[in-house]
């Protein structure tokens, strides 16, 4: 089987691959990747933490008849494994010229899904065997409103097992020893809410410190909210860093601001290094945080309830982050994922 992805940098659903694809090696399938490669960014990391065969297609463009012949030339698979937009239209119409069973994992609930696109998913929805979505808030999403098919989508959790390893060593930083780190970990866009974390710092005390790991089109405007709100020195956009678990041990706990999410990996890590997370009660993120157990769950767009959810969380940090660990372990383990994928493959 072939698993086909868009590649820019780690971010969710990269993170997710490099941890399924060698748990389904172990179960004995033959899994191979395609990488469709953005010439502009960088996702060497990735492929030097892939543990499974690549081929690597350069994709510079959106639409590319030249890539798409390139794949069907090359596809040698039983099924067909796509992952987000480029993969779902070229690793689908690929699939289907070849003969080859086409399943697709539905990684996130974005508005662009609801737009003339949802056309586009439909039709390809038509010619795939099932369709995977990532928690069950997604699975409605993708039912009730993109429109596809109840009978062949079905959700299977994100899991893991340990905490992302490092690629590297992160550069030295200036925040103090004995700050109390508010993590967030996400791309710099309007999406992942970190206005939101940026305007609640300032009913914080003063010890408490933003440290955001990722990049993205925000960070200017973060910025220059940042200097407006009286808060700049205390905040530090680090960009991507590649030691995260190394944060998530300094960490107080993680924020997790979003106004729509899939899924949010970076929840997950969290909740693994025993951290209390704060997030908005929107899409999935109830299915992780459990709202006084593990964390708590706030309303969206209110810098004040987030405040709020991390002063109580700091409060009461040791009893939240045991649960998260424990709820970590249980529900959202490598083998659970693993064995779900495996049981759909097997009955295609």
């Amino acid at each position: 089987m072939v698993h086909i992805h868009r590649m820019r940098a780690i971010s969710g659903s990269e993170r997710h691959l490099l941890t399924l694809l060698p748990a389904l090696a172990e179960r004995g399938f033959d899994v191979a990747f395609v990488g469709l490669d953005d010439p502009e960014s960088d996702p060497e990391p990735f492929y030097r933490a892939l543990q499974v065969p690549a081929l690597r297609l350069p994709a510079p463009r959106d639409l590319d008849p030249r890539l798409l012949a390139r794949l069907v030339r090359g596809l040698r698979a039983d099924v067909v494994h796509t992952h987000l937009v480029h993969a779902d239209v070229y690793g689908g119409v690929a699939a289907t010229l070849r003969g080859a069973k086409l399943v697709s994992t539905k990684h996130n609930d974005d508005p662009f899904r609801l737009g003339p696109f949802r056309y586009v998913e439909r039709t390809l929805a038509r010619a795939a065997s099932r369709i995977v979505t990532i928690t069950d808030s997604l699975r409605r999403f993708t039912v009730e409103q993109v429109g596809l098919p109840a009978a062949k989508v079905e959700t299977i959790h994100y899991g893991m097992d340990e905490l992302p390893a490092a690629w590297g060593e992160n550069a030295p930083d200036d925040v103090p020893a004995d700050a109390r780190i508010l993590l967030a970990v996400s791309r710099l866009t309007s999406q992942k809410g970190l206005d939101v974390a940026v305007r609640a710092l300032s009913s914080l005390p003063d010890d408490t410190v933003l440290v955001v790991l990722g990049e993205g089109p925000e960070r200017e405007a973060l910025e220059t909210l940042a200097r407006s709100e009286g808060v700049a020195g205390r905040v530090r956009l680090r960009g991507r860093e590649p030691d995260v678990a190394a944060w998530l041990r300094r960490a107080s706990l993680l924020v997790h601001p979003a106004r729509w999410e899939g899924f949010g990996l970076a929840v997950l890590e969290a909740m693994l290094a025993g951290l209390p997370v704060v997030a908005s009660d929107v899409s999935s993120l109830p299915e992780l945080v459990v709202d006084g157990e593990t964390g708590f769950l706030v309303r969206p767009d209110d810098p004040s309830a987030l405040a709020l959810g991390v002063a109580r969380a700091l409060e009461e940090r040791d009893r939240l982050g045991a649960s998260a660990l424990d709820r970590a372990r249980s529900e959202f383990s490598v083998a659970r994922m693993a064995d779900r994928t495996a049981a759909l493959y097997r009955s295609l």
